[in-house]
């Protein structure tokens, strides 16, 4: 099998074998990409099972000189390792060439987020209580800050997920289909209610769906973005908002307000603690704003 055909068969596997998300099925298409061009570049095109360490460093200078920055290369290099693993299992590669090569280090940014005034101004903004798609995106954005769920997490919930609303709670399928439960505040509630009177004037009647779009379908996680934005605009926010902005800020506050980093973790359905980490960097930065305003010492001349 030539690269191509053994990169589509590893992608087929992480689809349905490993059951991984769209979304990182595309990513990985996109980094074998990556790999595929850049090994046809070399001289004589060697296929994947001749490639060396030599090589990859080679591509990984390349692509960074063609301006691609520490995290992504770090994500392809991973991406490119977990491939040649499972080339080796299956007797297409005899070593990994991967193992051993570092991405360039890259300053780490932190996740923006909003603060509570602002993401007050966001969901507080007025709404057509007539239009069922005002109510739909209330209901979106109230769900998304009050119980951090990631984009696809979201998009991907049907109406059987609300079971366990009445408890204030709602399964999630999150990375890798973990489910995990994740509580809903009172005013998602309630957006939620007012959503679901008005859901039949939109769904059509055999979509499972939670929230759809003008169609009658499950609703792209386009469309989510851009009535955010809309949204965002409307109250008069500064920045661009989009859809993880909310789930760093609903991390963001509610480490804040109780310091406990554990749940936050298990609310975000982060398998590492070491993910929810960069949260109490966020939460220091905003101790330091407060110090830097409110100390006699610390205020500049």
């Amino acid at each position: 099998m030539d690269g191509h055909s053994l990169a589509g068969a590893f992608l087929d596997e992480l689809a349905t074998q490993r059951r991984q998300s769209p979304h990182t099925v595309s990513n990985y298409r996109r980094d074998l990409g990556k790999l595929l061009a850049l090994a046809a570049e070399l001289p004589g095109s060697p296929g994947l099972g001749e490639l060396q360490s030599h090589h990859i460093r080679r591509f990984v200078g390349l692509l960074h000189g063609r301006g691609l920055a520490g995290r992504s290369l770090a994500r392809s290099l991973s991406a490119w390792r977990v491939f040649y693993r499972w080339l080796g299992r299956h007797g297409h590669a005899g070593h990994n060439p991967c193992e051993g090569v570092r991405p360039p280090k890259s300053p780490k940014a932190l996740p923006r987020t909003l603060s509570p005034d602002e993401t007050a101004r966001l969901l507080e903004t007025s709404i057509d209580p007539d239009d069922p798609q005002e109510l739909r995106d209330q209901a979106m954005f109230e769900l998304f800050y009050s119980s951090g769920l990631r984009l696809a997490e979201l998009a991907e919930l049907d109406v059987d997920a609300l079971t366990d609303i009445g408890a204030g709670e709602v399964r999630v399928h999150g990375k890798r289909d973990k489910e995990r439960v994740v509580p809903v505040g009172s005013k998602a509630r309630q957006a939620l209610a007012a959503w679901m009177a008005r859901r039949p004037e939109l769904a059509r009647p055999e979509e499972k769906a939670l929230f759809v779009g003008a169609r009658g379908r499950r609703i792209a996680h386009g469309i989510i973005q851009q009535r955010l934005s809309r949204r965002a605009l409307l109250a008069g926010l500064p920045s661009h908002v989009h859809p993880h902005m909310l789930r760093h800020s609903f991390a963001s506050h509610v480490l804040q307000s109780s310091g406990d980093l554990r749940a936050v973790q298990e609310m975000l359905g982060h398998a590492s603690i070491a993910s929810t980490q960069v949260y109490t960097h966020l939460d220091f930065q905003h101790l330091a704003q407060v110090y830097d305003t409110a100390h006699p010492r610390a205020k500049r001349k």
